[in-house]
């Protein structure tokens, strides 16, 4: 296993900007001094104050420049394209969730699958060093064999998210094919962190306590088959990339996919207790939920699990935070950030 550092000199494009993923990782490369271009279209899909003051940490460096728009306007993003000239690409741009893509599936098309392809088509016409983009777990469907590996049969998406994902892999296998544009795909497992998304689970649990409200657990109460989430920590997420950038594929179709995730799944019941420890210990009191067991929704997978070999081959990936550690530092940010008391 060796790989190539990540070079300075190089100029790094990356959507979703203001997102979780894409302001963590711009803030990693900025401190390394290399030059970043952040698109994002700070849509409303949650707390926009939240992408503003991600964005407000990326703002001191000099070497980036944040521009808003959408990846689903073409003219635009060629635009972009034709004046900064990036060699790196990162697609992170994406509608995200999961329950959401049942309610509201035109968004899913416009940015996953219209946005991916304005990408691909940007990278064709002004070529690309290496196009690194977001994937998902929830590609796995229902599989029932853990771990998830690379090579598992993923045909049976079971929301219109995981079809829109699914469909980015193929994409960029077939721009790979015809106009050899290194690609590779990130499957990824649960992020979470401080900064995170308010629409995922462990953020809206610590809204509901201070908010008065019970939390809605959707696993029937069933504690012995309880639903299993390889919950991967932003830190260890950003390294995995970060060491992914200047290593594109060399076969003769450039294109890979790769799990990025935690390889320990933990019991959903066992995530709760361990935030609930965390907020006790950010507050300096006892936390407890008001729980209520509901059952499992319409597209959530009763488990997911990460085999993270390949991606431990290709760039020695290994993460190294454990949800204690992990959530520690999310709820000590959540009440310094909120100022709960």
């Amino acid at each position: 296993m060796n790989y190539n550092p990540l070079n300075p000199n190089k100029v790094y494009l990356i959507t979703g900007a203001a997102g979780f993923v894409g302001s963590f990782l711009s803030k990693k490369l900025l401190e390394q001094n290399c030059t970043v271009i952040g698109i994002d279209n700070i849509n409303d899909y949650y707390d926009v104050n939240l992408k503003h003051a991600r964005l407000e940490q990326l703002k001191p460096f000099e070497k980036f420049t944040f521009i808003k728009n959408d990846i689903s306007d073409k003219d635009e993003l060629f635009k972009i394209f034709e004046e900064y000239k990036p060699h790196i690409v990162v697609n992170l741009a994406a509608q995200a969730g999961v329950r959401y893509s049942i309610e509201n599936p035109d968004v899913y098309i416009q940015s996953n699958i219209v946005g991916f392809f304005n990408i691909l088509e940007a990278c064709r016409n002004y070529p690309v060093d290496h196009l690194v983009y977001a994937s998902s777990s929830s590609v796995y469907g229902t599989n029932k064999k853990v771990p998830f590996e690379e090579t598992d049969f993923v045909d049976h998406p079971v929301s219109l998210y995981a079809s829109t994902k699914k469909s980015n892999e193929l994409m960029a296998h077939t721009y790979s094919h015809l106009y050899k544009i290194p690609s590779t795909g990130l499957r990824f497992f649960t992020v979470y962190g401080p900064m995170g998304r308010p629409d995922m689970a462990y953020f809206g649990f610590a809204d509901k306590y201070f908010a008065g409200e019970p939390i809605k657990i959707f696993n029937n109460g069933d504690f012995e088959n309880d639903l299993y989430r390889d919950f991967t920590y932003i830190d260890d997420i950003v390294a995995g990339i970060e060491r992914l950038l200047s290593n594109p594929p060399k076969e003769s179709v450039p294109n890979k996919v790769y799990n990025i995730g935690n390889n320990n799944p933990e019991k959903l019941m066992t995530f709760i207790t361990t935030l609930e420890k965390a907020l006790s210990n950010a507050l300096g009191k006892e936390v407890v939920f008001e729980k209520v067991f509901e059952p499992i929704k319409p597209g959530d997978v009763p488990a997911t699990y990460a085999s993270t070999d390949r991606l431990q081959q290709a760039v020695g990936f290994k993460p190294e935070t454990s949800i204690e550690e992990g959530l520690q530092r999310f709820a000590d940010w959540y009440v310094k950030y909120y100022e709960v008391k």
